[in-house]
């Protein structure tokens, strides 16, 4: 009986090796692109807004991985974290790098924090998704909003929620992560274990990046 659950525990760790090491690809990946294309933003002029929503193929195409092959689903992935970084190239125009670089750090401490508390806790986070589904639903309804407003108080709030519900988030998908390893892919649904961990991965990156974003707006230093 030992020798089970510790053959159990040692693949659930290298389930979520697996799936925190494509994450972390993933988010190196954005980082590096974010970086190095900066550049094209002042060029693409009032196209530049263009970049906001080229990760929306992505994920569009990501909702269908499981017709895909493992080595496509893994493509695509890691452009849609290109796509992302693309994205985001816009942050080192408007904020200082010493504050991002910061704001990175503290993304990655709460992220890590709420991850583990996922992990380890044995309260049963089923209930706090739906919730936090609320959460998001009110985000997006208020940025919208927010856009004919252009409220500085509204957008504080806005990202202070966000920061909230991502945390949690972080917590209730890394509980679903180890939930989909033991009852071998009936939470998401894949029958390969491939598939499955690049979706996991997937998730968490989400979490990170919002996280990180509303930080950012809320602790950026912008530059003058």
């Amino acid at each position: 009986m030992n020798t089970a659950v510790q053959t159990v525990d040692e693949g659930l760790r290298q389930y979520l090796i697996s799936v925190y090491n494509k994450m972390t690809l993933a988010l190196v990946v954005s980082a590096t692109t974010a970086w190095i294309g900066q550049p094209l933003v002042p060029l693409l002029g009032s196209w530049a807004i263009a970049l906001a929503f080229l990760p929306l193929l992505f994920v569009l195409a990501l909702s269908f991985m499981d017709r895909m092959s493992e080595g496509v689903a893994h493509l695509v992935f890691y452009g849609y974290a290109v796509a992302t970084g693309l994205s985001l190239s816009v942050i080192f125009l408007v904020f200082t790098l010493g504050s991002i670089a910061q704001v990175l750090l503290i993304s990655t401490s709460v992220f890590a924090a709420a991850s583990l508390y996922g992990y380890t806790t044995r309260s049963d986070l089923t209930n706090l998704g739906a919730f936090l589904f609320m959460g998001l639903v009110g985000i997006l309804v208020a940025s919208i909003v927010n856009i004919f407003l252009a409220s500085s108080a509204l957008a504080w709030i806005v990202s202070v929620v966000a920061v909230l519900v991502f945390t949690g988030l972080t917590a209730y998908d890394t509980q679903k992560l180890v939930e989909e390893y033991r009852s071998q892919g009936e939470v998401y649904g894949f029958k390969s274990e491939a598939r499955s961990s690049i979706y996991g991965a997937l998730t968490l990156y989400l979490d990170f990046i919002n996280i990180f974003i509303h930080l950012l707006q809320l602790l950026g230093q912008r530059k003058d």
